[in-house]
């Protein structure tokens, strides 16, 4: 791609599906930013740090750059790109993760009988895409090239924790479809990755809490680096623009791009094993 490895952010990367990401990107020598807010154990109630996600992205190979980053705050996420800018003077891949995850999403019951705070991934998950691409989108456009990934999954399509989770879902498939059509004739351009069950802390929890309900997640579950190597491959694909705006499915770029996730398994597709598949977006365009 270049003579300097290529500088990434990962939001969100303290734990789970952004720190795999982070680690995977590394893997490839990447200069990684990972943001979040926890800088020590025990601000939440799952394990992960953003510095211990940048030691681990550095342990892989890459260069991993700490900062916490409040995604809620807009003046936390101004000052971060300016870093980037600052230090960096590009930036080559955006990979939007953050997200508002509470230990209730996964409770029984209906929306209203959860707490409102689980609302509260519309704005940390949806409005924190829109905001980090905004501050993403005039650093690529005037290098000219550039790539900005939303991590979603199924949800977007079907019932998945209630409708706040849905609605981030297909709200960032729905920025990528959006975004690609401003981004046209810049060469930056815009994807929307279903991830696969990550074998995150998280869900190792929920299947130790019921291993006769949830064990066949451990044979199926993708790996959280897997989708920071499919992400690599599709950095580095010259057809890439063909892509832009596309909603796809990480198991089926993985064929598409030959790779294989730990131990040489090839993760099952939703489109196989759910019958679902990302929605298309029509072509018409109103300005």
């Amino acid at each position: 791609m270049q003579d300097r490895p290529p500088v990434i952010l990962v939001t969100g990367a303290s734990r789970g599906a952004g720190r795999g990401v982070a680690i995977g990107l590394g893997s490839h020598g990447c200069t990684v930013y990972v943001t979040g807010r926890s800088e020590k154990a025990g601000d939440t109630s799952l394990p992960g740090t953003i510095y211990e996600t940048a030691e681990a992205v550095t342990a892989a190979g890459g260069k991993g750059i700490a900062v916490r980053c409040d995604h809620a705050k807009d003046d936390d996420v101004e000052a971060l790109f300016d870093q980037i800018r600052r230090e960096q003077g590009r930036l080559d891949l955006l990979v939007n993760n953050a997200a508002a995850i509470y230990d209730e999403l996964t409770a029984a019951g209906n929306f209203w009988e959860k707490p409102l705070k689980l609302a509260d991934i519309i704005n940390v998950g949806i409005r924190s895409s829109y905001v980090a691409s905004w501050f993403a989108a005039p650093l690529m456009v005037e290098q000219g090239k550039g790539l900005i990934v939303f991590t979603s999954g199924s949800g977007a399509v079907h019932y998945v924790y209630g409708p706040g989770y849905g609605a981030h879902k297909a709200g960032v498939d729905k920025l990528a479809a959006d975004m690609a059509v401003d981004f046209r004739g810049t060469g930056v351009n815009t994807l929307s990755v279903w991830m696969g069950a990550l074998l995150t802390d998280r869900l190792k929890m929920v299947i130790a809490s019921d291993v006769e309900k949830y064990g066949y997640l451990n044979d199926s579950a993708e790996t959280p680096e897997f989708t920071g190597h499919i992400i690599w491959a599709a950095l580095n694909d010259p057809d890439i623009a063909a892509l832009s705006g596309q909603t796809l499915i990480g198991a089926e770029m993985a064929v598409t791009y030959g790779l294989l996730d730990e131990g040489g398994r090839q993760p099952p597709s939703y489109r196989d094993t759910a019958g679902v598949e990302p929605r298309v977006q029509y072509p018409r365009i109103i300005r």
